[in-house]
C-alpha cells in the first residue's frame, strides 16, 4: 500500500472503516465506564442515529459488542448478540487490547466466533485501548426455483 492510501486511511472514520452506514440501526451491548467515547460518536456520527440499547425489541443492522474477560462466557454473549440482527448482519466485538484488564485471547475469540457460527472478516485496532473483530453472520442460502 502507498504511503497516501495509508494516510487516506487514517483520516477516515473508524466507523467508516468498519463499515456502519447511514441509517443503520445499530444496538449497543456491553456499555460501561471504559468504552470508547469517540468511536460510539464516530458510529452515531456516520449512521446518524444514536446507539440503540440492550432494551431495543427490534431487529438492526449491526451489534457493537463490548467485551470483557471478566463479562462471562464470549460464545453465549456472541450467540445473544445474532438474536439481535438481521440476517447476514455483522458484530463488531470490541475487546481490551493486551496488557488492558479484561484483555480476551484472540484464540478464545475465534474459538467462541466458529462456535457461534460467526466468520471474522477483519480486525482492526479502534482506539488506544480496544482491539475490534468485525464478525458476520451467515447469508441464508437462496431459495431454489
Amino acid at each position: 500500500m502507498s504511503a497516501t492510501a495509508d494516510h487516506a486511511e487514517e483520516r477516515t472514520s473508524p466507523a467508516v472503516r468498519l463499515g456502519f452506514q447511514p441509517e443503520q440501526v445499530v444496538q449497543e451491548i456491553g456499555y460501561d465506564d471504559d468504552v470508547d467515547q469517540e468511536l460510539r460518536e464516530s458510529i452515531e456520527e456516520v449512521i446518524g442515529s444514536d446507539l440503540v440499547d440492550e432494551d431495543y425489541d427490534d431487529v438492526a443492522d449491526a451489534v457493537v459488542l463490548w467485551f470483557r474477560d471478566e463479562d462471562g462466557d464470549l460464545t453465549d454473549a456472541l450467540v445473544d448478540a445474532t438474536t439481535y440482527i438481521e440476517e447476514g448482519g455483522s458484530i463488531l466485538l470490541l475487546t481490551p487490547k493486551t496488557g488492558r484488564t479484561g484483555y480476551v485471547e484472540p484464540s478464545d475469540i475465534s474459538e467462541a466466533s466458529t462456535t457461534a457460527g460467526l466468520s471474522a472478516s477483519k480486525s482492526v485496532s479502534v482506539g488506544k485501548d480496544w482491539s475490534g473483530s468485525r464478525l458476520v453472520t451467515p447469508k441464508a442460502a437462496k431459495p431454489k426455483k
